[in-house]
C-alpha cells in the first residue's frame, strides 16, 4: 500500500493518471528544466509515461515518489520521493520539483523534510543522496538548509540539451539529523 503523508500545509500522495496533466505544466516548463537531465516534455503522453514510471518504480521497490498537494486544493504542485533505492546498502537519491506558481513559499522544504523523515524512519535508510547540476545554486541552497553536505563533483555526469554538466554530490546520513 503506498503510503500518505500529510504536513502542515501539504498532502503528499501516491501519483496516478489523471496527475499527467499537473505533470505536463511544470515538466514542459523550461525554467523547471533548466537543470533537470532530461529535455522539456513536449506533449501529455510523456508525462503519462512519467506516471507509469513512478508507479513502477514503487511496485519494483527501487523508489516512492509523492505527488505534492497543497492541502484542500485540487491537483499536484509538484513530486518528491526517492529513487535508486538500494535496501541491501540502506541508501537512495533524492529528487523534487516544483511549478514556478508555487516556488519560494517553503514548499519544497516542508515536503522534503517529510520525506527525510520517511525514509529514515519507515524505509530504514541510513544515507540519502543528491545528484545537483553546479549551476543549480536553489537546489544547492536547499540541500544545504535540509543539512546535506557536499562529498564531491561528478565531472560532465548530466546532460542538458546536448550539452555535458558537472554535477555536485550530497548526501545526509540518518545519525546526522
Amino acid at each position: 500500500m503506498f503510503p500518505e503523508l500529510t504536513t502542515q500545509r501539504l498532502l503528499l500522495r501516491e501519483i496516478n493518471a489523471e496527475d499527467a496533466e499537473g505533470i505536463y505544466s511544470y515538466l514542459s516548463n523550461e525554467e523547471v528544466m533548466k537543470y533537470y537531465g532530461r529535455d522539456t516534455l513536449k506533449n501529455l503522453n510523456e508525462a503519462k509515461e512519467i506516471t507509469e514510471i513512478y508507479s513502477k518504480n514503487f511496485e519494483e521497490n527501487r523508489g516512492i515518489r509523492w505527488g505534492i498537494e497543497v492541502q484542500d486544493a485540487k491537483g499536484i504542485i509538484g513530486t518528491v520521493g526517492f529513487h535508486n533505492m538500494r535496501q541491501l546498502h540502506k541508501r537512495a537519491e533524492i529528487g523534487y520539483e516544483i511549478h514556478p506558481d508555487y516556488w519560494r513559499k517553503g514548499y519544497a522544504s516542508e515536503a522534503i523534510s517529510k520525506a527525510l523523515s520517511f525514509g529514515f524512519q519507515e524505509l530504514d535508510l541510513n544515507r540519502i543522496g543528491a545528484i545537483v547540476f553546479k549551476e543549480n545554486k536553489a537546489s544547492v541552497n536547499l540541500l544545504m538548509k535540509m543539512g546535506f553536505e557536499q562529498e564531491g563533483v561528478l565531472k560532465e555526469y548530466m546532460y542538458q540539451n546536448g550539452e555535458p554538466h558537472d554535477t555536485y554530490v550530497y548526501s545526509l546520513l540518518k545519525n546526522a539529523r
